[in-house]
C-alpha cells in the first residue's frame, strides 16, 4: 500500500513539473507579447524594449506631458516660418535637432504637473524666439565686434584668438558659459566656441544646459515667467529694456495659449 502511494506521488510530481515547463516554454511566452511586435519585448509597464539584453523601460514623465508631442512640426515651423527666407538660421535649426538635444535633459518639461511642464516649454521657446528672431540668427548680429571675455575667470580663461559672443538658441556669450558647456556637452568650448554655431545639436545642447542651470528651477517652482527673464537677461529688468521684456512676455503668452495652459502670475521682472 505504501509503495502504491509513493508511485502516485511521483506521478503527480511529474505532471506538475511538466505543466510548469509547458507554461514557460518559448511558444507560450511568444503568445504573451503584450501587443508588441514579434521582434520586441514588453516591460511590465507596457513599454517596448528594442534590446532585451539591455532592459530600458520607456516611461513617460510624471507630468504626463511629452515634449515631442507638445513641440510638434507645426509648432516648430510656426516659429521658424516667421523668419525671413534669407536668415541663415532657416537652414540650421530643426525640430529634430531640438529633440535630439532634449533627450539628454530628461527633466526639461517633465517636472511638476502637466501645466508646469507646458509653461516651461512655452517659456523656453519664448526666450529662444526673442533671442534668435524666430530662429533667424545663429550668432549675435554684432557678434564679431563684441567680446564678452571675463578676464577674471581663471578657471575658464579666454583664448585670445577666439571671440566670445552670443551664439545658439539662447545666445550664450561669456567664456564662463562656453567653458562649462563644453565640459558637460563634450566639445572644446573655450578653444572652439564656434562649434555652437556649426553643430546644431551642440547648439541646442548649450541652450538646454544654460536653461536647466539657470531658468528651469524658477519656472517649475512657480516663480513665474518674469523670473526666467532675470535668469536669461537680467539687465532688461527694472526698466532696463521694457520693450524687450514685453516682447518676451507676449511670446510666452502666445505659446501658453498654443499649449492650452494659462500663463500664470508674475509675468514681468
Amino acid at each position: 500500500m505504501a509503495k502504491s502511494n509513493d508511485t502516485a506521488r511521483a506521478l503527480l510530481n511529474i505532471l506538475v513539473v511538466s505543466s510548469l515547463i509547458a507554461r514557460f516554454s518559448p511558444a507560450h511566452v511568444l503568445s504573451q507579447n503584450c501587443g508588441c511586435d514579434a521582434n520586441l519585448c514588453c516591460s511590465q509597464y507596457g513599454g517596448k524594449i528594442v534590446n532585451p539584453g539591455r532592459v530600458t523601460h520607456l516611461t513617460t514623465p510624471s507630468s504626463g506631458v511629452s515634449v515631442a508631442d507638445m513641440v510638434t512640426d507645426n509648432f516648430f515651423n510656426s516659429i521658424i516660418g516667421q523668419a525671413d527666407s534669407s536668415c541663415e538660421g532657416k537652414s540650421f535649426y530643426t525640430r529634430q535637432a531640438f529633440l535630439d538635444a532634449a533627450s539628454g535633459y530628461t527633466e526639461f518639461g517633465a517636472v511638476g504637473t502637466a501645466d508646469d511642464s507646458k509653461r516651461e516649454i512655452a517659456a523656453f521657446f519664448a526666450h529662444v524666439t526673442h533671442e534668435t528672431g524666430h530662429f533667424c540668427y545663429i550668432e549675435e548680429i554684432d557678434g564679431p565686434s563684441e567680446d564678452y571675455c571675463d578676464e577674471w575667470n581663471i578657471q575658464y580663461p579666454c583664448n585670445p584668438n577666439k571671440g566670445y559672443y552670443g551664439r545658439g538658441p539662447i545666445q550664450i556669450s561669456w567664456n564662463s558659459n562656453y567653458g562649462p558647456a563644453g565640459e558637460s556637452i563634450g566639445f572644446d568650448g573655450l578653444n572652439s566656441p564656434e562649434t555652437t554655431a556649426n553643430d546644431v545639436v551642440v547648439s541646442f545642447k548649450t541652450a538646454f544646459r544654460f536653461w536647466m542651470n539657470n531658468a528651469h528651477s524658477v519656472i517649475t517652482s512657480g516663480q513665474g515667467f518674469g523670473a526666467t527673464i532675470r535668469a536669461i537677461n537680467g539687465i532688461e529688468c527694472g526698466g532696463g529694456n521694457p520693450d524687450a521684456v514685453q516682447a518676451r512676455v507676449q511670446y510666452y503668452i502666445d505659446y501658453c495659449n498654443h499649449c492650452g495652459v494659462s500663463p500664470g502670475d508674475n509675468l514681468t521682472c
